[in-house]
């Protein structure tokens, strides 16, 4: 399968690739240009953002993803413009983070619903979610 650099992984790719594991896979260094504005680039390959996937095996996909944090307000604010965003004042507070007291950092995201869903072998990941939302239930 030929995915091209700049285009993010679909299932059908991470499908694929997992087809070669058996245990959960750690992809790195997906295209910036791809990524949200706060995972900042690779300083020895800036068309690369520091960030992670983990792939389940068998077909699960992702089931968690994190990155480093940018703390370059600069290069943030040129990436969300870049994605066309012309009002940065909803970014303030998010910037104000960064401008007083941030310390570099990382940051991830677990997919419980989805690691229950592979580590008990559930075809629908509705079944690990305690109360799924259904087309007769959208409340608990």
């Amino acid at each position: 399968m030929n995915v091209s650099f700049g285009k993010d992984l679909r299932t059908i790719e991470e499908e694929k690739l997992m087809e070669f594991f058996d245990t959960p896979v750690v992809v790195t260094h997906y295209p910036t240009k791809i990524m949200a504005f706060y995972k900042p680039a690779d300083p020895e390959f800036p068309d690369e953002a520091l960030c992670f996937d983990m792939l389940a095996p068998k077909g699960y996909g992702e089931i968690v993803g994190g990155s480093q944090r940018s703390l370059d307000i600069k290069d943030m604010s040129k990436r969300l413009k870049a994605d066309g965003e012309e009002d940065l004042t909803p970014y303030e507070f998010y910037f104000d983070l960064r401008k007083y007291g941030s310390v570099p950092h990382s940051g991830y995201g677990v997919g419980l619903e989805r690691v229950i869903r592979w580590i008990c072998g559930f075809e629908s990941i509705k079944d690990a979610i305690p109360f799924p939302r259904t087309m007769l239930r959208w409340t608990p």
